[in-house]
């Protein structure tokens, strides 16, 4: 069965809509924003077909996306509710772990977003514990 690429950017839209829809809040709405970039990038292959433009056009348009729907994130939400802050120790690298003072300790901490850096000395919002491990977001990610 061979998928043409408009189809294939289809089903990844629709794939990435469908996880937005069924996980609450913790994607802070990156997979709906990667899945509608998907979708328009699934119409704009039907008349660019280089696959590295789409993928660089996928790219552009999930940041894109991402950065505008930051401002539909509830502030008042139950899990912002009951997040903690914290300050970190040193760099949390995107996709990487790093050290987090929380309560008086030294907890490892993961940026909840991969693609996010975060620099050492910075506050940020403890949105959940995964084992030993804080999953945490920058303070001034949520205020933009």
């Amino acid at each position: 069965m061979n998928l043409l690429p408009s189809q294939v950017w289809l089903l990844i839209g629709i794939a990435l809509c469908v996880i937005e829809l069924l996980v609450p809040l913790p994607t802070f709405m990156i997979a709906g924003a990667m899945g509608l970039a998907a979708l328009l990038v699934g119409l704009i292959a039907l008349i660019l077909p280089i696959p590295a433009l789409q993928i660089l056009a996928w790219m552009l348009i999930s940041a894109m996306l991402a950065v505008a729907s930051r401002r539909f994130i509830p502030k008042d939400s139950h899990q912002l509710k009951e997040a903690s802050e914290g300050v970190t120790l040193t760099e949390i690298p995107a996709g990487e772990t790093g050290r987090v003072r929380y309560e008086g300790g030294s907890w490892k901490a993961k940026c909840d977003n991969p693609q996010i850096a975060i620099a050492a000395q910075q506050k940020v919002i403890i949105l959940r514990r995964q084992g030993t491990t804080l999953i945490v977001v920058p303070e001034n990610w949520l205020s933009h």
